[in-house]
């Protein structure tokens, strides 16, 4: 048997960055309190509300990022890597909330309009989507391996998105009067960051329950094994993601001809490597497919 690990893991270190975040929302916070009180409006109480809920998940993808780095205990063998893929499904929940709490708002908005001052309403806002935008500007470059910060990253982006849309409902507001603006972009505000949040609820889910992660076929890894020379039988093959950026896989080989195995076996895990991205990599070579005493599920 044999278990490969020897490439590095690249942890992209965004510290600063969440320091940045949450520094700058949580005085924007303040900001919309300050003016939701002094004009009397709901919807920048709303939205401070909800930014609060965003600084929390921003809280959240920070911490389980530093615990992902932490070392191995006799009880935790793996370290607290999981860490990322809950935090990365513990936003997507949050922010499906927002958006229930959002589209609430909204309809009660459509149902009973009320005076906005709209004025005031588009400078608080543009300052929101300013500081937002930044904000997810910082974690774009790691959206796209990191499932955890692709959460912080949707996070601040859907925040960006629902200033926006109050700045422009304040300056049709003042331009028209219509005050039914404000709660129907609104409304096509939440439908967007329904969509893009979806996926991440759906992706995080589904590695928290150790699912083959996406980007990454089973039936492909299982040929390529098969297609190995001396190989004759492919089975247990598991593939599961051990944090939002590293990926584990096992698998038994049945090799009649035990030659240099050690060759062989590096040879293997630098190509799951290479071809999957597949960094943790633990084969375990057999002469036959009785020759081990483990229940097995040929691929």
């Amino acid at each position: 048997m044999a278990h490969d690990h020897s490439h590095p893991h690249q942890h992209n270190n965004f510290s600063r960055a969440f320091v940045i975040g949450i520094t700058l929302n949580v005085i924007y916070i303040l900001v919309e309190v300050f003016y939701g009180l002094m004009i009397n409006s709901m919807a920048l109480l709303a939205d401070a509300g909800h930014n609060f809920s965003d600084v929390l998940g921003l809280l959240l993808a920070w911490g389980a990022a530093y615990l992902a780095k932490t070392a191995v205990t006799e009880k935790l063998t793996y370290g607290f890597r999981k860490s990322t893929i809950l935090a990365a499904f513990f936003n997507a929940i949050l922010l499906m909330i927002a958006v229930g709490a959002i589209t609430i708002e909204a309809i009660r908005k459509l149902i009973l309009p009320a005076p906005v001052e709209g004025t005031t309403m588009m400078i608080v806002a543009g300052i929101g989507f300013i500081i937002n935008a930044i904000t997810a500007l910082l974690f774009m470059k790691g959206k796209e391996k990191d499932l955890n910060i692709k959460a912080a990253f949707l996070h601040m982006s859907a925040d960006a998105g629902v200033s926006l849309g109050v700045v422009i409902a304040g300056f049709v507001i003042v331009s028209t009067g219509w005050l039914w603006i404000d709660p129907a972009i609104s409304l096509v505000i939440v439908l967007v960051i329904t969509i893009g949040t979806w996926g991440l609820l759906k992706d995080s889910f589904h590695l928290s329950m150790d699912a083959v992660p996406t980007g990454i076929e089973l039936k492909a890894v299982g040929n390529y094994l098969k297609s190995i020379s001396g190989v004759t039988e492919v089975h247990d093959l598991h593939i599961w993601a051990m944090s939002t950026t590293e990926i584990a896989l096992t698998a038994h080989l049945v090799i009649p001809d035990e030659t240099k195995e050690d060759y062989f076996l590096k040879k293997i895990c630098g190509e799951l490597h290479s071809r999957f991205g597949i960094e943790h990599s633990t084969i375990q070579i057999e002469k036959s497919a009785q020759s081990a005493n483990c229940e097995h599920h040929t691929v």
